[in-house]
């Protein structure tokens, strides 16, 4: 990715898309430094228990009785969620049907 022609890359992509995109080159510039958007593990445990679940993030966040907007949080990285709901997220990921024991 460090020796790509930026521009080069930015014209063949806009050429295919048909149209000029914003901000494809300092996408493009950031992705050679290494700059990426970067997944951690927490993301996807969190992601991972809820999809085993079968839930919608709203669903789920209803069972773990969190906001909404907090799962979303964790999903999408903002925020590390507490030692303890890894531990639950980790139970989940292993026994799904655990899931639907908290809607009880």
């Amino acid at each position: 990715m460090r020796d790509i022609d930026i521009e080069a890359v930015a014209k063949a992509i806009e050429a295919d898309a048909g149209e000029l995109i914003p901000d494809l080159r300092q996408a493009l510039q950031e992705a050679k430094a290494g700059a990426g958007r970067v997944t951690t593990p927490e993301q996807m445990l969190v992601r991972q228990a809820r999809e085993r679940s079968g839930l919608t993030q709203a669903m789920f966040a209803k069972r773990i009785a969190t906001p909404v907007a907090t799962l979303r949080d964790w999903e999408q990285g903002r925020h590390v969620p507490p030692g303890g709901v890894l531990c639950l997220m980790r139970l989940i990921v292993r026994h799904p049907e655990l899931s639907h024991e908290l809607a009880h």
